[in-house]
């Protein structure tokens, strides 16, 4: 049996944690206008009056739109601005806190923490033992 585009965003939208209200300003981001209860009736049974197949293009819509809602707009920069400049090295792409991406791998490492007293009371212990068997053995 096949998905429905209605099982495809049911799907979705209970994955990603969408209500219908976020489902509207996902498909206004692309400019397609749908109201709430448009929205519910792709949610029902299909043997229920209202029930409403998803069409094709609302799905794409949704999906581009949900594209837009997660990573944020594309920024468009056109090849004739960028060779006009003369700059056509390629810029790091950038994280949402604005840092480069470059530099995440220079930052700085904290160290592995050991736990404090682990590696002196082996040696200690250790220490011990060989100053045990020296002594012994001297006074033999």
């Amino acid at each position: 049996m096949a998905l429905t585009n209605n099982d495809i965003i049911k799907k979705l939208r209970v994955a990603l944690k969408l209500r219908d209200t976020d489902i509207v300003k996902i498909l206004k981001l692309v400019d397609y206008d749908t109201t709430t209860s448009e929205i519910g009736a792709f949610f029902r049974s299909e043997d229920h009056p209202k029930y409403k197949p998803l069409q094709d293009q609302i799905l794409r819509n949704f999906l581009n739109g949900l594209v837009i809602y997660k990573r944020g707009p594309m920024d468009r920069k056109s090849s004739a601005s960028a060779k006009a400049s003369g700059d056509t090295r390629k810029k790091p792409a950038q994280t949402k806190y604005g840092r480069p991406r470059a530099f995440e791998s220079k930052e700085e490492k904290v160290p592995s923490v050991k736990h404090k007293r682990s590696r002196p009371r082996i040696v200690g212990t250790i220490n011990r033992k060989k100053r045990k068997d020296n002594s012994d053995s001297e006074k033999d």
